[in-house]
C-alpha cells in the first residue's frame, strides 16, 4: 500500500509538470492526495519543503545514479555506460518539463534554506556517478588529474544544462538533435576530462598546445609487424592509423564506404575532408593504393556492418577495445624517452613524416582539419628532426674527411 507521503509527492510530481510550482497550491496537492493540507504541512513543512522531496525521492529521478554503479564490472565500455546513464538522466527531465522551468524560473522565490537544500540534493545524485568512476579508476580504466568528485559534476553539469536549454529555449543552433548532444558530451567527457587509461594527454600551458612525440621509424614498423601476427583487422587499423594520420576518434567513425582507391590515389573520407592513405611509411613501403592492408582487411569481410573496424561480436569497433589493441601490439616496447608508445603518437609520427616529405603547413592543415596554430607543436618537431638530421651529416662528413 502507498505511504500517505509517496502519494503527496506522486501527487506534487503530477501536479508540477503539468502547470508548474508557481501554479501549484498545496490546496490542490492535497486534494489530489486525498489528504488534508495539514498532514502535507507536517510532512514538508511548506510547498518547497515538498518540491524538495519531489526532486529527491521521486520515481522520475530514483535509481539513476544507482543504475549506472551497478554497471560498473572489469569487463564495462564505459563510453557505453555514461551514454546510457545521461540518456536516462534526460529522459527522466523531459518527462517533466514544466517542472524543469519552473525550478529555473522561479527559484529566485524559494527561501534560502530550500535553495541550499536543492543544492545538496544535487550532490547527493553526484555520489552515485562519482562512485562509478572512481570504480573504474581503480580497476585501470579511465586516467584523469581531477578527482572522480569534480568529473561527476561536469558530467551532471551537462546534462542538467542541456535540458534546461531544451526546455526553456527553441530555434537554436547548438547541436543537431539529443543524439547528437549525447554523442559529443560522451566524446568529450571521455577524452577531454577523463581519458583512457594509458593514453597520453598532456598540454603545453602556453596556448594549451599537445606535447608532440613522434616514434621512430624502427619502432612503427615493429608496431606493424605485431599487429599484422594478430590478424588481418589488427593490420589494417595500425596500417590507417602511420598511413593516414588519423585519430581514433575520426577512424572508429569510418564506414567501408569511406574508403576510396584506384590505382592512382587511395584516400579515405573524413567528414568534409579527403585524407590520403601512403603506399610508404617511414621509408617502408606497404604494398600500393589498390593491393595494401585495409584493402586485403575490406576484401575479407563477409559481413554487411557498415563500419569500417568491427568488434569481436561484429559491432563497431569503440575506442577502450581499440586501445587495448594498440597495447597488445605495443606490448614490450618503449619510446626513446624510455614511456610506452601512446596511441596519438601514430598520428603526431604521420603528422611530422608529412612535413619533412615537404608538405606545407597549410596543406597539412587542410588533411588533418587542424588550424595553423594547432600544427606549430608539429612544424617545431619537423624542424628540430631536420636540425638533428643535418647535423649529423656534417658530423659524418667530418669525420669521412678526416679518414681521407
Amino acid at each position: 500500500m502507498t505511504s500517505t507521503r509517496d502519494r503527496l509527492i506522486q501527487s506534487a510530481l503530477e501536479l508540477f509538470t503539468a502547470q508548474g510550482v508557481g501554479n501549484t497550491t498545496t490546496r490542490s496537492i492535497a486534494e489530489r492526495a486525498e489528504v488534508n493540507e495539514v498532514t502535507l504541512f507536517r510532512h514538508f513543512g511548506n510547498k518547497h519543503g515538498l518540491l524538495l522531496a519531489v526532486i529527491e525521492e521521486s520515481s522520475a529521478f530514483r535509481h539513476l545514479g544507482e543504475s549506472l554503479l551497478n554497471r560498473a564490472s572489469p569487463t564495462d565500455n564505459i563510453g557505453q555506460a555514461l551514454q546510457a546513464y545521461t540518456s536516462e538522466c534526460l529522459a527522466a527531465l523531459e518527462r517533466v518539463p514544466e517542472l524543469v522551468r519552473s525550478v529555473v524560473g522561479e527559484a529566485d522565490r524559494f527561501p534560502a534554506e530550500n535553495r541550499r537544500a536543492l543544492g545538496q540534493g544535487l550532490t547527493a545524485a553526484n555520489r552515485y556517478v562519482a562512485q562509478y568512476l572512481a570504480a573504474a579508476m581503480d580497476r585501470g580504466q579511465l586516467a584523469s588529474s581531477l578527482p572522480p568528485e569534480k568529473l561527476a559534476s561536469l558530467l551532471n553539469g551537462m546534462i542538467l544544462g542541456y535540458a534546461v536549454i531544451e526546455l526553456t529555449s527553441e530555434f537554436h543552433e547548438l547541436w543537431q538533435d539529443r543524439a547528437d548532444f549525447l554523442d559529443a558530451v560522451v566524446q568529450l567527457f571521455l577524452q577531454g576530462a577523463v581519458s583512457p587509461a594509458g593514453e597520453l594527454v598532456r598540454s603545453e600551458r602556453h596556448g594549451s598546445a599537445p606535447e608532440v612525440a613522434d616514434l621512430p621509424a624502427n619502432l612503427v614498423h615493429e608496431i606493424l609487424q605485431q599487429a599484422k601476427k594478430k590478424g588481418v583487422q589488427d593490420f589494417a587499423l595500425a596500417y590507417v592509423l602511420f598511413a593516414a594520420g588519423l585519430t581514433p576518434q575520426e577512424l572508429l567513425k569510418l564506414e567501408r564506404s569511406h574508403s576510396i582507391g584506384d590505382a592512382h590515389q587511395h584516400v579515405l573520407r573524413v567528414e568534409a575532408r579527403q585524407v590520403p592513405v601512403n603506399q610508404w611509411v617511414l621509408g617502408r613501403r606497404y604494398g600500393s593504393y589498390t593491393a595494401n592492408p585495409l584493402t586485403r582487411w575490406l576484401k575479407s569481410r563477409k559481413d554487411g556492418q557498415a563500419a569500417l573496424f568491427l568488434n569481436a561480436e561484429g559491432q563497431p569497433l569503440e575506442l577502450p577495445e581499440l586501445q587495448e589493441r594498440w597495447q597488445t601490439w605495443t606490448q614490450g616496447q618503449v619510446t626513446p624517452s624510455g614511456q610506452p608508445p601512446q596511441l596519438e603518437q601514430a598520428r603526431q609520427t604521420w603528422c611530422i613524416d608529412m612535413l619533412l616529405r615537404g608538405i606545407s603547413l597549410e596543406n597539412l592543415s587542410i588533411l588533418t582539419g587542424l588550424d595553423l596554430m594547432q600544427l606549430q607543436p608539429y612544424a617545431q618537431r619537423a624542424k628540430e628532426r631536420t636540425a638533428i638530421a643535418q647535423a649529423t651529416r656534417l658530423d659524418q662528413k667530418a669525420s669521412r674527411l678526416e679518414i681521407l
